[in-house]
């Protein structure tokens, strides 16, 4: 994802304030742009619409003429959006013939307005992309008296030939969206040649109630504004007909409003805010089953959300590659062992004039196996993950100091034939917010996103590729009153790291620092 920044007068980098003006930098991140192949390109519209309510844009895609009308060897998105007045951060998304191809959030506005962009790579998408297409874009939005933002965006696709050296890239042969997953699951039928599945699910806790800070939400005993009968441990499950096939760790998403501080997001946001990156399960090992031909039910749900309670949005896709040697493929489905999901809150009481704590774990391991007949031989695939989360959580009496320090982890090994790809994730949260004398509240915070993913071909490594995305903020305001009257200040910085093999050079390093709404650095390092 890259984030496209303009630097003018006072927002440039080096400069810095007391305080908070009415105008402050462009949003940006430290993320590195999507590669791009020097060939022939072709962009096309998919959607340009101001945003007021939520009535949604609808549209129609038809795939451009001059670029191949499939073969492509990238396809990148491209999100322009400005803002200006006073607004709060709003979740929106983009189908294409009902697959979401986008999950993201919106910045908030400076009085003098701000303008911001996000790029996605959206080459997997190929299938879709291929022939004409309905195209439904929505970011919910409030305008009134109040809140005067209306926002303003334009979606672009820039297709890039296959053309001399550069080759189509390989993508799955099908992409398959699950329609209602959001509210729960949907029947599907695959082709009965299929020979790889993946699920994508584009998982967040939103909508404004407490599933937006899902990480903090306390057992009903405990005296806390936010409540969740178990705690705040959560997994995202994938069932195929009511048989759990993927578990994984939610990422802590905190959208640009959150931890009640939204001077630490107005020109850095968090990890993945604009970007909401789809979880991904390999559900290959239960391809046999889906190939009969019949309608099989794919569910995804939110495991620790209070019966009954909203706040979670979760739509997917199945990505799927097909044999072109066989009309049918058949094989089984050889093992499935679920560990018994563990998990606990434990909350202490606090002692007068003291704090309360809330301490959670919780920890799930599933391991799947199955095999497949092709044309290029018998291939099994082995599919072990293991996901787990500790936090403490700490607030006095009325919440005027609020802290959390958490961890999530999310391991994965996937065989298939002689190839192992092993992926280990870790996100992390470390904050605080207090509310002191002269009623000044003042936040500082750090998250952790990273990935660790290595390839093993005959149990020798052949590529490995290490992401390290950091962020720390520090900004405090005087609450409840104008805002011209909060005196605020803050500083953010930003650092994103990329290694490995598939990356061109091999190492990719930037740090973005600010400090008052003023870019004060803007290092690369490789």
């Amino acid at each position: 994802m890259e984030t496209v920044v303009k630097k003018a007068g006072e927002g440039s980098a080096g400069a810095c304030y007391a305080e908070f003006g009415t105008d402050w930098h462009d949003p940006l991140t430290a993320a590195p742009p999507v590669e791009r192949p020097a060939t022939a390109s072709c962009r096309v519209t998919l959607a340009e619409a101001q945003f007021r309510d939520f009535t949604p844009y609808r549209g129609d895609y038809t795939p451009p003429e001059g670029c191949g009308r499939s073969g492509w060897a990238k396809v990148v998105l491209r999100l322009d959006g400005k803002v200006k007045g006073r607004q709060y951060d709003r979740l929106g998304n983009l189908t294409v013939g009902g697959v979401e191809i986008l999950a993201t959030s919106t910045p908030e506005p400076s009085p003098e307005g701000i303008e911001w962009s996000v790029e996605k790579d959206v080459t997997h998408y190929r299938d879709v992309l291929s022939r004409p297409q309905s195209v439904e874009m929505l970011i919910g939005n409030v305008v009134d008296d109040t809140y005067t933002g209306v926002i303003d965006v334009k979606a672009t696709l820039t297709f890039y030939a296959a053309e001399g050296r550069t080759r189509p890239a390989p993508t799955p042969d099908r992409v398959l969206p699950l329609t209602g997953s959001d509210r729960g699951g949907a029947a599907v039928t695959t082709p009965r040649n299929t020979e790889r599945i993946l699920a994508e699910v584009y998982a967040s806790g939103s909508g404004g109630g407490c599933e937006e800070y899902w990480y903090m939400t306390v057992p009903d005993a405990a005296p806390y504004s936010c409540k969740a009968a178990g705690g705040p441990h959560r997994e995202v499950r994938v069932s195929v007909d009511g048989r759990l096939a993927g578990i994984a760790a939610p990422f802590p998403t905190v959208w640009t409003g959150g931890w009640s501080n939204p001077f630490l997001w107005y020109v850095t946001p968090g990890p993945r805010a604009f970007d909401v990156r789809p979880l991904v399960y390999d559900l290959t090992p239960f391809a046999a089953l889906l190939n009969d031909g019949r309608p099989h039910r794919v569910e995804v749900a939110v495991a620790g959300v209070p019966a009954g309670q909203s706040g979670w949005n979760a739509p997917a896709n199945l990505l799927l590659w097909q044999d072109r040697g066989r009309e049918v493929v058949t094989g089984a489905l050889t093992r499935h062992e679920e560990g018994a999901p563990t998990g606990s809150s434990r909350w202490t009481p606090a002692a007068p004039g003291g704090e309360h704590r809330l301490d959670t774990d919780g920890a799930h391991r599933l391991t799947l196996a199955g095999y497949l007949d092709t044309s290029h031989g018998r291939v099994t695939t082995t599919v072990t993950r293991t996901v787990g989360a500790t936090s403490v959580h700490r607030w006095t009496d009325g919440e005027n100091r609020d802290a959390l320090t958490a961890s999530w982890n999310d391991e994965e090994s996937v065989t298939r034939g002689a190839g192992t790809t092993r992926t280990t994730r870790a996100y992390t949260m470390d904050g605080e917010t207090t509310l002191g004398a002269g009623d000044r509240l003042r936040t500082v915070l750090s998250l952790g996103d990273r990935a660790d993913t290595v390839t093993l071909r005959g149990g020798r490594q052949t590529g490995r590729t290490r992401l390290d995305d950091r962020y720390t903020g520090d900004a405090s305001y005087t609450a409840g009153v104008p805002r011209d009257q909060r005196h605020a200040v803050g500083t953010t910085t930003a650092r994103y790291q990329l290694y490995g093999s598939e990356i061109g050079g091999g190492c990719y390093d930037r740090t973005v620092s600010t400090a008052q709404g003023a870019l004060t650095a803007d290092r690369r390092r490789c």
